[in-house]
């Protein structure tokens, strides 16, 4: 399966930039034009028929998670699920605020409702012995941490959170990393992951897991009309909350992208998530040699069980806008946060994308030379 899922993709090969954004791949393209074809020449049948494409990506995203099927549900974006979850909370939660934005407006707009109290993290990465020395005094009912920081690349050790945690809930978003790496998804208690990065899928396309524990504890105050049983009985009565993740639901989301997320989870699945990551990792190793060799300053993770897809680097007295331009012009697509410079590799990356790299690392050590 492995040629067949790389010739499944036809990015350039200069595209390093698989965190802001992964190119869906052909089965996933193939997918969503049949859907919107489909509505297109709507007939009797056609709109239930398209909408059972949630039963097929919420199955393949139960096998990928390891969580049961009734404790997922369809998200259409890693920030409308880390909303659910930030009104369903009680009590206050530990948060970084190096975490990315999309992880901390839900909690500060939940804080400002009287729902939680967001309790800050000292700065540096979210590690078990960070989360141990902050626990005491805190009262803290969760913590929240990303899988994978987005800038920094740092790969947040789960298991040993959980350990942490004791009976406390773990919410895990996880966009930066599910895709991207092999990892136990089961330690958290609430996991919410976007399907337009690693996984390829689109946008609008996404999950959210839900341990046990969390369903006895969480409170989901924005569970819509499609959250609750008997949704389709329009009486005009508030109905009891659905069983499992499906009360996390608020509307009926697009039945297109729920047909690209089944395509994209089952062509990684047909690959082997172990495979895909396996991959990955090969690929960082190779652009960190790279980078090493020319002598710049590497700013992410380098282990690693404390890495994912993410490279990020600086070249001192370069600027971090001449830095960019130069790897545009080389044919490198990336993003550039301030003086740093964010590399992002997938399964498909070649040879080519990381000598393109160095050809602008090399154009601008001749420019610094004759300056």
């Amino acid at each position: 399966m492995s040629a067949g899922y790389l010739s499944s993709f036809a990015e350039d090969e200069g595209y390093l930039d698989f965190a802001r954004v992964g190119p869906p791949s052909r089965p996933v393209v193939e997918a969503g034009t049949a859907a919107l074809a489909a509505v297109s020449a709507a007939g009797l049948g056609t709109v239930d028929e398209l909408m059972g494409a949630e039963g097929r990506a919420l199955a393949a995203a139960s096998r990928l998670l390891g969580f049961p099927p009734g404790n997922v549900a369809y998200s259409p974006s890693t920030s409308a699920g880390l909303f659910q979850a930030a009104f369903a909370v009680h009590g206050p939660v530990l948060v970084s605020p190096a975490e990315f934005p999309a992880n901390l407006y839900p909690w500060w707009r939940a804080a400002s409702a009287g729902r939680v109290g967001v309790v800050p993290l000292p700065a540096g990465p979210v590690t078990p012995d960070a989360v141990r020395t902050a626990l005491p005094g805190s009262d803290a009912a969760a913590l929240v941490v990303s899988a994978v920081d987005f800038a920094t690349g740092f790969r947040a050790d789960l298991p040993g959170l959980r350990e942490v945690l004791g009976e406390r809930l773990l919410v895990v978003d996880a966009i930066q990393g599910l895709g991207a790496v092999d990892e136990d998804w089961t330690a958290a208690d609430v996991l919410v992951a976007g399907g337009q990065k690693w996984l390829r899928s689109g946008w609008s396309t996404g999950v959210v897991a839900v341990s046990d524990r969390a369903l006895e504890r969480l409170d989901p105050l924005l569970a819509g009309w499609t959250g609750v049983q008997d949704a389709t009985g329009y009486d005009g009565e508030e109905h009891p909350l659905a069983e499992g993740a499906a009360r996390f639901s608020t509307t009926n989301t697009s039945p297109v992208a729920q047909a690209c997320l089944a395509a994209g989870l089952e062509l990684l699945e047909a690959a082997g998530p172990a495979w895909v990551a396996g991959r990955i990792s090969a690929r960082v190793d190779e652009l960190l040699e790279l980078l090493d060799r020319r002598g710049v300053l590497v700013t992410s993770s380098r282990e690693r069980a404390a890495r994912a897809g993410i490279v990020a680097f600086r070249v001192p007295g370069v600027d971090g806008a001449e830095l960019h331009a130069a790897l545009g012009r080389a044919g490198v697509t990336c993003t550039r946060h301030g003086e740093r410079v964010r590399l992002s590799v997938h399964a498909t990356t070649t040879p080519v994308a990381l000598q393109r790299v160095d050809d602008a690392l090399s154009l601008l050590g001749a420019t610094a030379a004759q300056a």
